[in-house]
């Protein structure tokens, strides 16, 4: 081999024989703490959470760094993004102007929710997901899943939010004009709340775009991920990622890199 390779024999010795630097050797405990950080991340982390999660550690490393070891050991977050459907709305269905104007900040808990579906695949059929985001810290307040995507679905995504919360009269909902949204039913109830409905326009997935990213953030990192034999198997994993992962410890751009809880736990 030394012969092919061009390589003298007396050389190749000399370099088997050699001690790692002290550079190589810090490079292999490194990669060690970002191989566990990434799986203990369920593998959606690129190098910038990594990177974070590192410093939290008391780890001082640049940026840069944690990107070349996680290209050598093919480490990355692998996603696919979705293009986002229109919704249907129902003939006749009762609307409500978009007060939210695509202003997705919010200066306090439950002053915004946010709040749409979406449909997941299993070998039974689909299984529909009704999530309420508050916009305040994007922590998911309320959730519901169920095999039809209708008025009762987002009903029970909506008493979840409220036994967890206490929003004042007034605080703006803000959904899109999906069949469910509309119903007298739940119309009602929020006009009872005293809660103010608004509403994107109809067709313009960018009025409600932080639900948008959520679904996008829920799909890639969970959904796609798995193939569901059941419904029952998919409102497990679900249940897992929203309770346990997204809103305890996924790490957020938009809240300097904390979780929704950590963050509501460090503003109030």
């Amino acid at each position: 081999m030394c012969r092919i390779l061009g390589v003298s024999v007396s050389g190749y010795y000399d370099w088997h024989k050699r001690e790692p630097s002290a550079h190589e050797r810090e490079d292999g405990e490194l990669a060690k703490l970002i191989h566990r950080i990434f799986y203990a991340n369920r593998g959606v982390y690129g190098s910038p959470r990594v990177h974070m999660e590192l410093r939290d550690q008391g780890v001082r490393c640049s940026k840069e760094r944690v990107a070349r070891l996680m290209r050598e050991m093919e480490l990355g977050a692998k996603r696919q993004r979705n293009k986002p459907v229109g919704t249907t709305r129902r003939k006749g269905s009762q609307l409500a102007p978009n007060l939210l104007g695509r202003e997705f900040g919010a200066e306090q808990p439950n002053q915004k929710w946010g709040s749409s579906t979406t449909s997941v695949w299993t070998a039974e059929g689909w299984l529909y997901v009704a999530v309420i985001l508050d916009l305040f810290s994007r922590l998911v307040v309320g959730w519901a899943m169920s095999q039809n995507n209708d008025e009762q679905l987002v009903r029970l995504a909506l008493e979840m939010a409220l036994l967890r919360r206490s929003p004042a009269a007034e605080m703006l909902l803000h959904s899109d004009q999906g069949s469910p949204y509309t119903a007298t039913g739940y119309l009602n109830r929020l006009a009872h709340l005293g809660m103010v409905v608004s509403m994107s326009r109809t067709g313009d997935c960018y009025d409600n775009a932080v639900m948008e990213s959520f679904f996008s953030t829920l799909k890639g990192e969970c959904v796609e991920r798995s193939a569901f034999a059941t419904r029952a198997e998919a409102r497990q994993t679900i249940f897992e990622y929203i309770e346990c992962f997204y809103n305890r410890v996924r790490r957020h751009s938009t809240l300097n890199s904390m979780s929704p809880m950590a963050y509501e736990q460090m503003m109030s």
